[in-house]
């Protein structure tokens, strides 16, 4: 499997989660959190893989990168972003 396919399946369930906990992700530090954790994913991917810790086979990956990073890699920060705030949330109010 590629890692664009991979990317939209996951960002695919991810997005019907994020609809359906919406009322557990308050938009603004959800926001707010997600320019700190993209700029961290873009400052950090970018220095693992350009050392060699870690790499992509260029015919899986769907070619557009940010530096050296491909963007299916801030798919894992997208879903970050969403899932740890909306169960935080839950798991809170069920307490």
């Amino acid at each position: 499997m590629s890692y664009p396919v991979l990317t939209l399946v996951v960002l695919g369930i991810f997005a019907i989660y994020a609809v359906v906990m919406r009322k557990y992700l308050p938009l603004k530090p959800v926001a707010k959190a997600a320019v700190v954790m993209l700029g961290l994913t873009l400052v950090f991917d970018n220095l693992i893989i350009a050392t060699g810790i870690v790499d992509y086979d260029p015919e899986k990956i769907l070619g557009l990168r940010l530096g050296v990073a491909p963007i299916e890699d801030f798919a894992y920060t997208l879903v970050a972003l969403v899932l740890v705030p909306s169960l935080f949330n839950l798991l809170r109010s069920k307490l």
